[in-house]
């Protein structure tokens, strides 16, 4: 529980101010380690009618982790279905981390077992450079992806269409998000995963009541 509540502090302390939180949930299981609980991104108006999307990978995998074998993984792949976007504008690429758009492969891996089945939008994609595990998003760093938002459209309305994503992803206007992690645990293998309804504001009540809950039980 005090690693979980630790991984929830970096992502909320990284996140820019008024950005919405979501994390991922996995899609597919070619690895026995979760990694699930590691990623995040946040969401936040950016610019002049563009959005700004940032995938952190907040740590080593968890129960296997051990000092003397550091057990890592690297988001090396990055998917969005639809919503109200009209296009990649810029990659942030911090120091360490190298993307550039248009991912391969072109869809989510394990996307076609999802109901509805995740289809990326046309140029709606990145993924790091060769070497891809290096240039990764790595435990500790992140990347960015700014998008252009379509004509008479605003952060709202991106938000929305996350939403709408959760509850109606067979709608036109819904908005998924995938991603690609490689090089997990021991195996070294990969999976996708996909973005879970969990915003910030619920993530720092379930942090706050955590909180509240091991301080409690320490009193005892």
């Amino acid at each position: 529980m005090r690693k979980l509540i630790l991984i929830l502090i970096v992502c909320l302390i990284a996140a820019p101010t008024e950005a919405d939180l979501y994390s991922f949930a996995q899609i597919t299981n070619n690895t026995s380690t979760s990694v699930g609980a590691q990623l995040c991104v946040d969401v936040s108006s950016y610019g002049t009618n563009q959005v700004l999307f940032r995938f952190y990978n907040d740590g080593p995998a968890g129960s296997l982790y051990d000092v003397a074998v550091p057990i890592y993984s690297s988001i090396c792949d990055v998917y969005f279905d639809d919503g109200a976007l009209l296009g990649i504008a810029a990659i942030d690429n911090p120091t360490g981390v190298l993307f550039s758009q248009l991912a391969t492969p072109k869809n989510l891996c394990g996307g076609q077992n999802l109901s509805p089945p995740f289809e990326t939008t046309s140029g709606f994609s990145a993924d790091s450079d060769s070497p891809v595990q290096h240039n990764g998003v790595n435990p500790g760093e992140y990347v960015g992806i700014v998008f252009d938002l379509e004509p008479n459209k605003d952060f709202d309305d991106v938000i929305s269409a996350i939403n709408l994503g959760f509850s109606n992803p067979w709608l036109e206007d819904s908005l998924r998000i995938g991603i690609h992690v490689q090089a997990i645990g021991i195996s070294g293998n990969s999976d996708s995963f996909i973005m879970t309804p969990v915003p910030g504001a619920v993530i720092l009540g379930m942090l706050g009541l955590s909180v509240a809950g091991w301080k409690l039980r320490k009193s005892k």
